[in-house]
């Protein structure tokens, strides 16, 4: 029980930090899909979310190659 709370707020800590690191220098995007990942294995809306976030990034990986 205590390591799944410990998952849960970790995860909000990285996300807050991804959030905050996006207007400031630092790996904000990476840090908010590690904070994501964390959070999928707890809350489908994090899964639902990280899910779309990649498929976005293969569409636009997808569209650069081509």
């Amino acid at each position: 029980m205590l390591l799944r709370y410990g998952k849960i707020v970790g995860g909000f800590l990285l996300l807050v930090a991804g959030v905050v690191m996006i207007a400031l220098p630092g790996p904000g995007w990476l840090t908010i899909f590690a904070a994501l990942a964390i959070l999928a294995g707890e809350f489908l809306w994090a899964r639902k979310l990280l899910d779309r976030l990649k498929s976005q990034v293969n569409r636009l990986r997808h569209r650069s190659t081509s």
